[in-house]
Parts: C-alpha cells; structure tokens; sequence
C-alpha cells in the first residue's frame, strides 16, 4: 500500500510500504477513504515531537471500510464503515473507565505518534470495540471528518476547559479550522458575544457566518 511516511524533521515521503495485519485481537484493519491532516502532524514534521519513531505512518483522522477484524472484536464486523478518531481508548483501566479517554494507559494518542497511523490506504486499529464509531450511510465521509479531531479538541480544550456560561463574552484567539469550531460550540451556551480574533480577513469572514457576533483583525484593530 501507499503511505505518507516520517522520516525524521523535515523529511517525509509517499511511498510503499507493507500493508497492516492484525496484532492483537481486538485489532481492524480498516480500508481509509478519508483522511486529513492535523497541526500535530506539522508538529512531528518539525521534530517537536521526539517520541515519534522514524518510519512512522502519519495520521490520525480519517473514515473508512473495516476489510479485516481480529478475533476479540464484538462491536464491528467486515463492511462496517467507520469513524476512527485521534483518541484510541482499550475500555478498561482507571481513565477509560472514568470517561477519561486520552488519558488511556494503553492508548490514547498513539496513531500516527507512536505507532502507525492512516494517512495510508490501510490502516490497524488497536482496541476496536471501544475506538471506532459506526457511520450512518446517509452521512458523507466529509460530513463526519471533522468528529475525529477538530470539534472534540474545540468542546473539550476550549468550551469545557474554558467552563462558558450563558450571558459569558468569549473570546477565541485564532479561528482555524478549531476555532471556528470553538465559535459554533460556543454558540450552544448562550454567551452574550462571541468575539473572534486573527490575523486572516477570510478566517474572520467565516467565523462571522458561523456565528461570532464580532471580528478582529490582529494587528490592525485592538482586541481590547
């Protein structure tokens, strides 16, 4: 299979690499129709992320067709289209357990980090049954894409982190594609305004449609 490749900062390739097979039992090997590209991986690109090995498959945002399933899985089967997010979770230890999924002591953010990811045409799934999300047919792939990583990093880092409240002013420095996400959620609390900051006038244009009641250019106008 077709795979983009890290091989150390500021190096990456396309290029062909064995395909996946199953490891452990609660491994699929998923067909990926879908995927993108995170700031994370421009992090590891960069080599600020020196626990990623050379040689890693980059990725860990995508849709796809299970092609294979392990043994141990209960929830999924051959065919079943899938959402696969950033977070793997094994189900079972203390932060799983307490809804803490990035925080798993066997997963985590591990695609793409530490073990291969899917920005390839293959991909394996550790952890399965507790990992992936079934995808209505009705759905587009690109109506889902955004699940696996921009809106939960939006709603956890920033609407809960940042506890909104009705009648709250929010205000979301940098409206990228989290951003703008961070805007729309936002929205659902009923703050009194939303303020959008940047330095790009398109970025700001959009947050406008998605709901921020006021825009600031960066640098021309003070946010203040």
């Amino acid at each position: 299979m077709k795979a983009v490749v890290y091989h150390g900062p500021g190096k990456k390739s396309w290029e062909q690499v064995p395909d996946p097979t199953i490891e452990q039992e609660t491994d699929v090997i998923v067909r990926v129709t879908t995927t993108t590209i995170c700031g994370s991986d421009l992090h590891i690109l960069k080599g600020d992320v020196p626990d990623t090995p050379e040689g890693t498959i980059l990725g860990h945002e995508a849709v796809g067709v299970i092609e294979e399933v392990g043994p141990g899985v209960r929830n999924f089967r051959k065919g079943d289209r899938v959402l696969i997010p950033a977070i793997t979770a094994c189900g079972q230890c203390d932060a799983c357990r307490q809804g803490m999924y990035s925080h798993c002591v066997r997963g985590g953010w591990i695609l793409g980090h530490t073990i291969n990811g899917v920005q390839a045409q293959y991909a394996r799934i550790p952890f399965a049954d507790t990992s992936l999300h079934k995808v209505p047919e009705e759905l587009k792939d690109e109506d889902v894409l955004f699940l696996t990583d921009i809106l939960p990093t939006a709603y956890e880092c920033g609407v809960l982190s940042g506890q909104i409240q009705p009648g709250d002013t929010v205000a979301v420095v940098g409206v990228g594609p989290v951003g703008l996400a961070a805007v729309m959620l936002s929205r659902l609390y009923s703050p009194s305004v939303i303020v959008a900051i940047d330095l790009d006038p398109r970025r700001l244009e959009r947050a406008k449609r998605l709901g921020a009641d006021v825009t600031v250019r960066a640098g021309q106008e003070d946010p203040v």
